[in-house]
Order: C-alpha cells, then structure tokens, then sequence
C-alpha cells in the first residue's frame, strides 16, 4: 500500500499537470479566436468563386484549358496532407492520417503510385516511417499565422506538376471545422479542376440551384486561364485555414478534457490520501490502548 508521502506527492504532481492543462486550453482558446474569424471571413469569397469559376467553365467548354481535362489514364497521383506540428490535441491527427491511408491504399490497389506534400510535422513523420514519396514539406504553417502567398507558392507547384505531367491528379486530405466539438477529414479533388455541378451524387433527384448569369470581358476562356490557377490557390488556402481552426479546437477540447481528468484523479487520490491517514491514526491508537492494557495486566 502506497504511504501517506507517496500519496501527497501524486496529488502535488497531478495538480502541476492540471495548471498546464489548463493554460494550454487558454492559449488554445486565444488562437482559436483569431484563426476562426480568418476562416469564416474567407469562406464566402471561396463560395462565390467557385459559383463564378463554374459558369464561366460551363461556357467555355473542358477543352478550353489543360487544368479542366481529365487525363484518360492515371498512373501517378499526388496528395497534400494537411495536419499540424505538435500534438495533444486528441485523434485530430490521428484522424487526418486514416483518411490518407485509406486513399492511399486504394489507389496502390489499382496500381496507381502515390506522392505526397506534407503541410505539417505529424504528416511528414508518418509519411518517412511509411517510406512514401513525398515532394515538399510545409512545416510551422497550420498551427500559426499565415498568408496567401504560402498557397499561391504551393499551388503554383502543384499546377506545375501537374501540367508537366508528373502526376496525373492532385488531391487533399484536411480538416473541414464543423462545430467546436466536431472536426471533419475532408479528401477533396484539386486538379484537374472539377464543376461543382459534376460533383453531386447522381442520386439526388434535387433540382439545380439556380446558377447566375455572368457577363463576360474578356471572353470566358481568357478568364479562365487566370482564374484557375487561382482557384488552387483558394482551395489550398481555405483548407489550410479550415485545418488551423479545427488543429486549435481540437486541442482546446482535449486540454479541457485533460483538466477534467486531472480533477478527478485528485479527488480519487485525496479520498485515498483521507483513508490512509484515518488508517494510520486508527492503527495509532491501537498500539496505544494496547499498550495501557498491557501496563494494567
């Protein structure tokens, strides 16, 4: 049976576990602030864009730029992988890589190679013990503060391996930020560029939301030609912001999660600590009544 020393000492660590737990959760709370009004402040300029790249697209035609062809035959496929670069923030990257590994092992089963691009220190590491490719390594990106131009000079690599067809398809794996409890894997098709309206499920018997008309100047395929680069750029850069915000909840909820524990272990340990205690006064006593005793016999 533990002493009373060891006791005391566990309660003394638990309680310096739950004072950093806790200031993490803050830290945590603070970035999230910042990270999720960045997000919810670009999300309606990528919804706008991609609702004009799609009428534009479906005016000009697939063949009017290489990045909207699909190529017949897919040899090679590239994937960028977003997670973050420290842990204690629960299954977040644990979540993250399952989805990679699920894609990846069904594109090997097709014999199809894989390479990747990695935004984040998690997902660089799991990919060096699996021994995959990898082209690129983004790291200290998704946790912290960032800008466009991380995007637009990945996006611009992409697009060149792309067109110089040193991959055939380019996909990503991130995480959609749902709620402040619910961070979604998300894998999504970045190249070659697909109309929203091929996207949905044919199963939908819903009708087609109606889709403005947009006048042109330039002509729609000269538009093109500078709005699809640009459309990678926010699709790579609205996941990455989408990543942030739910790498920040995540460990909010699990530092949070962690201080509960910790209370709670200490409560156990002082109902442990109390019994002890009442134990050794008990056994005290003891000797001391039979001690008297024994004098009187």
């Amino acid at each position: 049976m533990a002493t009373l020393k060891d006791i005391k000492l566990k309660i003394v660590g638990v309680k310096k576990t739950q004072q950093i737990t806790k200031a993490m959760n803050m830290v945590a709370a603070s970035k999230l602030r910042g990270a999720q009004s960045r997000m919810e402040g670009f999300r309606p300029y990528a919804g706008k864009f991609a609702e004009v790249l799609e009428s534009l697209a479906e005016k000009a035609g697939e063949e009017t730029n290489p990045l909207l062809e699909a190529r017949e035959e897919v040899k090679k496929v590239h994937l960028v992988l977003c997670t973050s670069d420290r842990g204690l923030c629960g299954g977040f990257n644990t979540n993250l890589i399952a989805r990679a590994r699920q894609f990846i092992k069904a594109k090997n089963e097709q014999h199809i190679d894989v390479s990747v691009t990695n935004f984040g220190k998690k997902g660089r590491d799991w990919c060096r013990k699996q021994g995959l490719e990898f082209q690129s390594e983004y790291l200290g990106v998704v946790g912290g503060s960032f800008g466009f131009n991380i995007a637009s000079t990945a996006g611009q690599a992409l697009i060149e391996g792309f067109l110089n067809k040193t991959y055939d398809e380019v996909h990503i794996v991130y995480a959609e930020f749902v709620s402040m409890a619910r961070q979604t894997p998300v894998l999504s098709q970045m190249l070659p560029i697909m109309p929203i309206a091929s996207t949905e499920a044919e199963s939908e018997q819903e009708e087609k939301p109606y889709l403005a008309e947009h006048i042109c100047e330039p002509s729609a395929p000269e538009l093109l030609g500078d709005l699809l680069p640009r459309n990678v750029y926010v699709q790579l850069y609205s996941a990455l912001l989408e990543t942030s915000t739910s790498e920040h909840a995540a460990r909010m909820a699990a530092m949070n999660n962690a201080t509960t524990a910790c209370k709670d272990i200490i409560g156990n340990l002082t109902l442990v600590y109390n019994k002890a205690r009442q134990a050794a006064i008990t056994a005290e006593l003891m000797d001391i009544v039979g001690g008297a005793e024994a004098l009187k016999g």
